[in-house]
């Protein structure tokens, strides 16, 4: 057994990389590893109930200094809009002075990054290593973040020729262009200084570095927290896999247009549903945005929800039949492990890459058509949940086939411990190894 060790985590500041990191730090907490989350501090009570171990995980809160550009209180991705996104990543590195005074006073083994591209650098000077843990899917780091590479281009050796870019996802590309070689560099930077890769994936040499594998870091409940009586009453008063549960994660912000569209689409379902997503650009609120007539029309069977719910126990409700996502990495492993169907509408670059994955490749879910514009249609919408939540459908039986295969490999004894088993014991032994160095 190799030797316990302190480490230090630095994710990106968006809930979409912080939740997955602190997923980790559970999983070494338990295996008797202290960790110590560097966060922003309004970033504390969103992720206090997913710290499972509160003697061995420690959150340090970082101070955001201000940022020309960044709006006043803004401290992760959720708080602001894609395009102000070069703000926040300013602002990150300007807390490389509190990270630098923490590893001074802490002394840690290890500290884990992402986008921080300066850490391997700071490490090396204080006799630290660093890790480089990516929490983006594997398929995207190796379509877009390769030496070399060009953006939304796959290299002639890119191992698939389903998971691409189509002409309708000009929206998702134009909305990451805009600070690609940015985050380019600060990816390929880390990656190339750093001591070890790991990937949040299942079994690359390019970077000559060790890779270690977490595998899917599925998080695991805690059964202190039952969902909340009011979404529990709620969803009681519908049969078995009837509501269609459509959730677009943090970073979404539609157009106002875009959200109507989207409320109607799920009123033309005739289904009931709980929609949750952030109010709309220019809207403070969910209600001045909704059309009009729409809430006496859907009174009794449709919510449409502006702040976050408990995504994990929402979808374990045997009431919830489907899941609208928008398959950022962590929502696609927990639609997985849903026993939903499952219905996508992606947003971002990676999330429509992930999206091909579920629908192109391994063939468990359906994909929303959208317009070259990247517009959807109430119709378009309606269309594809209905035709999965149709207990007749063929397109419901198809995804549904490969969706059980897929699950069955996922819950078979021993693969997910496996794989954190292996890549906590691989770490205790490589930091053994380079301290005897």
């Amino acid at each position: 057994m190799g030797q316990k060790f302190h480490a230090f985590m630095l994710p990106w500041f968006a809930f979409g990389h912080m939740t997955p990191y602190l997923h980790l730090a559970n999983k070494l907490a338990e295996k008797g590893h202290m960790v110590t989350f560097l966060l922003p501090k309004k970033a504390q009570k969103q992720l206090e109930h997913l710290k499972l171990f509160p003697d061995s995980i420690i959150f340090h809160p970082l101070t955001i200094p201000h940022v020309d550009g960044l709006p006043c209180g803004a401290e992760t991705a959720s708080d602001i809009p894609v395009s102000l996104v070069k703000f926040l990543s300013t602002a990150m590195d300007l807390t490389r002075y509190q990270v630098e005074t923490a590893i001074v006073a802490m002394r840690p083994d290890l500290i884990l990054f992402d986008i921080a591209h300066w850490v391997p650098e700071m490490a090396k000077e204080h006799g630290v290593k660093s890790m480089m843990y990516n929490v983006i899917s594997a398929t995207c780091i190796a379509h877009d973040l390769v030496p070399g590479g060009e953006f939304g281009v796959p290299l002639p050796d890119y191992p698939s020729s389903k998971v691409l870019y189509r002409a309708h996802d000009t929206h998702a590309l134009s909305s990451f262009s805009a600070y690609y070689e940015r985050f380019y560099h600060r990816v390929t930077t880390g990656l190339m200084n750093c001591d070890f890769i790991s990937i949040r994936t299942c079994g690359e040499r390019q970077y000559q570095r060790k890779v270690l594998l977490t595998g899917p870091m599925l998080p695991q409940q805690d059964t202190n927290k039952p969902l909340k009586d009011s979404w529990s009453h709620w969803l009681n008063g519908f049969g078995q896999g009837s509501v269609v549960f459509c959730a677009l994660g943090s970073q979404i912000t539609l157009e106002k247009e875009q959200f109507q569209e989207l409320c109607l689409g799920m009123e033309l379902t005739g289904l009931p549903f709980l929609v949750a997503v952030t109010p709309p650009k220019g809207s403070k609120t969910i209600q001045e945005a909704l059309p009009d007539g729409f809430e006496e029309r859907v009174k009794g069977r449709g919510v449409v929800w502006g702040e976050s719910v408990q995504q994990l126990l929402i979808l374990a409700h045997p009431s919830v039949g489907c899941f609208v996502s928008h398959c950022g990495f962590g929502s696609m492993w927990e639609s997985l492990m849903s026993d939903c169907q499952i219905v996508l509408l992606p947003y971002l670059n990676d999330q429509v890459l992930n999206t091909r994955l579920m629908t192109e490749e391994l063939e468990v879910s359906i994909e929303v058509q959208r317009e070259e514009t990247g517009w959807f249609s109430k119709e378009n919408l309606s269309v594809a949940v209905t035709s999965v939540m149709d207990k007749d459908s063929e397109i419901g039986n198809l995804v549904q086939s490969p969706y059980f295969l897929v699950v069955e490999v996922l819950v078979s004894p021993g693969l997910l411990t496996g794989y954190t088993d292996n890549f906590v014991d691989t770490l205790e032994n490589l930091l053994k190894d380079t301290n005897l160095q």
